[in-house]
């Protein structure tokens, strides 16, 4: 079964916990099965590779590994604060987020 997360894809979020708590940046990729989250600029991690093939570089190379889900709060675009997320269902039956602090729909 795979688990509902509170945050998408390039939604913007502030890290609440962690090592990279204060830190803001956007969601490069949600991992929904482990409950995880990789944000831009966040968990940076160095991986040494080897070269594999021919005309392929190795080398020392600086990417973001997840962090977990809970420890990200929404930023809201309308007010800019670190919101939990609230749901409203519209008459034609489509979904939207809102803010919980201005009560703005994030997105529809």
């Amino acid at each position: 079964m795979v688990n509902k997360l509170h945050v998408k894809k390039d939604d913007t979020v502030v890290v609440i916990a962690g090592e990279g708590a204060g830190k803001q940046g956007k969601i490069i990729r949600a991992l929904p099965k482990s409950n995880r989250v990789i944000v831009e600029g966040v968990a940076l991690v160095t991986k040494h590779q080897k070269p594999r093939g021919q005309g392929m570089p190795g080398g020392k190379f600086t990417k973001e590994a997840p962090i977990a889900v809970s420890n990200v709060l929404l930023v809201c675009p309308q007010c800019g604060k670190a919101t939990r997320n609230a749901h409203t269902v519209s008459e034609d039956g489509s979904r939207a987020r809102l803010c919980k602090k201005c009560g703005a729909v994030i997105d529809s």
